[in-house]
């Protein structure tokens, strides 16, 4: 028995080291230019300091502001949507541990006993005897030995799904992360505009008092009074307007942290925000290929291959193994004495000969070859217009920051010498109004700027795969 065991042991060995009738895995050529697009929009970025060399930061080293770094990890911790991609990492891995373990056999011990009365008309003897039988067996059942290579394609391809899963994790973890950063600034803009809001509602109803007393005297016309009132109406919608929005900000922002966010923790402008630190994606865009959904996407295409190869082993004999070893006897207190051992080795092939459904299969898989090589090449195409768009937008956000900036100086000027012509009675009150709202709208127009600016090194941490 002990011969007889080895032997199949060392077949075992054999068998499991047969051949993979797979397709062999070539990394496809990325479907983009090596270099980032030049232009007008992204000569700022090759002056910079250091900007040939790829540095994508982890995200605490990224974000430094504390308040910010307490409501990420918060979010880590209690988002639901990353808890769910983190659950479908264990159950892809749970799945694939099913599919490695069909390489294996199934050992099964079982133990059995039998007792019957046969009456004298079925006996050999003529008269009515009672049968007892007791077994006890060790075996392996139905075990296909994979010398084609069929369930090693099928492992590996539930192993590149795991893997792919796993980098879908990580792509979600990092949609979190610059969600939670995006939300966060967005609250503190439009904070920052609520207080612009409100303090030119203080500014117009002073404004507006002002006129009524002149009114009064006969110094202003009804008509400068129904335009000032024009304007603090304007205000008090804007501070409605942006009251709202702050709340939505801060229910958009408890969303993503998964539970709520303590007041101490939220900005009370742009200004109050510690600035994301740079990033900078290097003259290659292979740093795409470490983007995680499109190394997931990668795994999937591995998966693929490995799904041919399946296929074509379907095509050849399937070798199964049953085979038991133990003891029987007619009685129990016999069951393991001299002479009372069994065995069972019932080696079973079965070869196809026609079965349409095999061939269509390997056309499936070799079709679905073709569909997860497309939608990679798309994932980087995607990727490369993605990460080009932040870079225009980081090229030319500053230009349009000072701009902007040197716009609302010149129309805060414009509106001081406007102000001060109506005081002395030289222009009418519609040349103070005119200059109050493009000083408005400067200022608001300013705020936008900053929020892009502060958004597109996030925007760049996002679509470059970021750090864990």
């Amino acid at each position: 028995m002990k011969r007889r065991l080895l032997f199949l042991l060392i077949v075992m060995g054999l068998f499991l080291g047969g051949c993979s009738l797979a397709p062999e895995y070539v990394k496809p050529q990325a479907p983009v230019p090596v270099d980032w697009p030049q232009g007008e929009a992204y000569d700022s970025l090759r002056e910079a300091p250091g900007a040939p060399e790829a540095r994508v930061l982890k995200w605490t080293d990224l974000f430094t502001d504390p308040r910010l770094q307490a409501i990420i990890r918060t979010a880590l911790d209690n988002n639901r949507d990353l808890r769910l991609a983190a659950l479908n990492v264990e159950k892809v891995r749970a799945l694939y541990g099913v599919q490695r373990a069909e390489l294996f056999p199934s050992v099964n011990a079982t133990g059995s006993g039998r007792k019957e009365r046969v009456p004298g008309d079925l006996s050999t003897t003529g008269k009515s005897i009672t049968k007892e039988q007791y077994s006890v067996d060790l075996g392996v059942t139905s075990w296909e030995i994979d010398f084609f290579g069929r369930l090693r394609n099928l492992e590996e391809q539930a192993l590149q799904e795991y893997l792919a899963t796993e980098q879908a994790r990580r792509s979600t973890q990092i949609s979190l992360i610059s969600s939670v950063v995006g939300a966060y600034l967005a609250l503190a803009a439009d904070r920052g505009n609520l207080g612009l809001a409100q303090s030119t509602l203080d500014a117009q109803k002073a404004a507006y008092a002002l006129i009524q007393k002149r009114y009064d005297v006969g110094l202003a016309t009804e008509l400068d009074l129904r335009r000032a009132q024009t304007q603090v109406d304007a205000a008090l919608g804007d501070v409605a307007l942006y009251t709202r929005l702050t709340a939505q900000d801060r229910n958009a922002l408890d969303l993503l942290a998964g539970s709520p966010v303590g007041e101490d923790l939220l900005p009370e402008d742009l200004g109050s925000v510690t600035p994301p630190e740079d990033t900078a994606p290097g003259l290659s865009s292979e740093v795409l290929l470490r983007r995680p959904d499109i190394m997931a996407a990668e795994h999937r295409l591995k998966g693929a291959y490995a799904s041919i190869g399946a296929a074509r082993a379907a095509l050849f004999p399937r070798i199964s193994l049953t085979t038991t070893v133990g003891t029987a006897s007619a009685e129990l207190s016999g069951l393991f004495g001299s002479g009372s051992a069994t065995w069972v080795f019932a080696p079973k092939i079965t070869m196809p000969i026609f079965d349409a459904r095999t061939w269509a299969a390997l056309r499936v898989s070799r079709a679905e070859r073709e569909i997860v090589l497309t939608q990679y090449e798309k994932a980087i195409q995607g990727a490369f217009r993605e990460v080009a768009d932040a870079l225009a937008v980081r090229g030319t956000v500053d230009r349009q920051v000072s701009a902007q900036q040197s716009l609302v100086d010149a129309v805060a000027e414009a509106y001081r010498l406007s102000n001060k012509r109506y005081e002395m009675g030289v222009d009418s009150y519609l040349s103070v109004l005119d200059a109050h709202r493009s000083l408005y709208g400067a200022k608001q127009g300013l705020i936008t700027l900053q929020l892009a600016r502060l958004t597109s090194s996030v925007r760049l941490y996002a679509v470059l795969g970021g750090g864990d």
